[in-house]
């Protein structure tokens, strides 16, 4: 049986390759790069959600929700997804994890909801390989559903 090599956060950290200036500028990081990601959310989306997780929490049920609000509600973690394919797709445009997020969900997200999230680099730390991400969610009314911040170690 051949060796497995063993690796300790610390090693792997120390083997990681560093973020230059360079990487900065191909990849267009800067400090105030904003994206921006729009999606409606449909029944059929909390539907697949509910089938994936097998939840079975009646507040997103239409008739249960109905009785105390006018929409059915969406999951939180398919906001959060909103955000990570912003992230994904359009900021950095190099391979990274979440490090850190902080998120404070100032109002829930209900099916039909037009989401927009905004995401936008407050900081670029090329010693760390850290970007600093600001996060900001609003409705098709404009009012703000989720802000929070999203720190990524860049890989």
């Amino acid at each position: 049986m051949g060796m497995i090599d063993c690796y300790f956060i610390g090693q792997i950290a120390r083997v990681q390759r560093e973020f230059t200036e360079s990487d900065v500028e191909r990849w267009s990081l800067f400090t105030g790069h904003i994206t921006k990601v729009k999606r409606t959310f449909a029944k059929d989306d909390v539907d697949r959600w509910k089938s994936f997780a097998k939840e079975k929490n009646e507040r997103f049920e239409h008739d249960i929700s109905m009785l105390y609000v006018r929409q059915p509600f969406v999951p939180s973690i398919l906001s959060e997804g909103l955000i990570t394919e912003a992230i994904s797709k359009e900021l950095p445009g190099a391979p990274c994890v979440i490090m850190q997020k902080e998120m404070v969900f100032l109002q829930p997200v209900h099916v039909g909801n037009t989401v927009t999230t905004e995401v936008e680099i407050i900081d670029v730390n090329v010693k760390r390989n850290w970007l600093t991400e600001k996060v900001r969610c609003v409705n098709e009314l404009g009012i703000e559903l989720i802000k929070g911040q999203i720190i990524l170690k860049l890989l």
